[in-house]
């Protein structure tokens, strides 16, 4: 069950992306514009290694809370079927009765559970935003650092967030691959030495 993790999926990165498109202000207006994919960048295979790390040590750091998140939520399912069944029963025997104090004391139940598992939940996605913000907020600004010296590098007047626009519905076909530079600037990050301190 996913309770909370995935909201950081794109979290930062559409942020960053958001900033300025990453126009090269130095750069001829003639050149080339291209896309990056940012959410290659947390493949565990071919993505960012520094993201890559600093994301398992947040996701380490809630492994407990998603476990009990997980737990609760099973019960409130299993307590939701048990309600389910009752009336079930009452709807398919309407001659043998059921106790209402039964009845009254599992929903009461179910209706408490729910409340606690939806605290639960928020606390722990604010707390999961908040721990991430501090943790890859600087491996983000660095790789923000890094693209555009790539695209200075490279001659690239702009590059666009793929993945971003792809949510949006603006990009519906590419026929040029060459555009997609990736997986180039994937190499291209992990190939520079280590600049951000890690964060405790």
């Amino acid at each position: 069950m996913k309770t909370f993790r995935s909201i950081a999926a794109g979290f930062f990165f559409a942020a960053i992306f958001a900033v300025s498109a990453f126009a090269q202000t130095t750069t001829p207006s003639t050149g080339k514009v291209v896309i990056i994919n940012t959410f290659a960048f947390g493949d565990e295979k071919n993505g960012i290694a520094k993201y890559i790390t600093a994301k398992k040590t947040v996701d380490a750091e809630f492994t407990k809370v998603d476990a009990d998140l997980q737990t609760l939520g099973t019960r409130l399912q299993a307590l939701q079927k048990e309600l389910q069944t009752l009336q079930s029963q009452a709807n398919a025997n309407p001659s043998v009765p059921i106790n209402p104090t039964t009845v009254n004391t599992k929903v009461e139940e179910y209706e408490k559970m729910g409340r606690e598992f939806k605290f639960k939940q928020e606390d722990a996605k604010a707390r999961y935003e908040r721990r991430s913000q501090t943790v890859l907020g600087p491996v983000t600004q660095d790789i923000l650092k890094s693209l555009q010296e790539f695209a200075k590098q490279k001659g690239y007047s702009m590059i666009l967030d793929a993945a971003k626009m792809d949510e949006a519905g603006i990009i519906i076909a590419v026929g040029d691959d060459k555009i997609d530079v990736t997986k180039e600037f994937v190499a291209f990050f992990n190939s520079r030495p280590p600049t951000t301190a890690a964060v405790k």
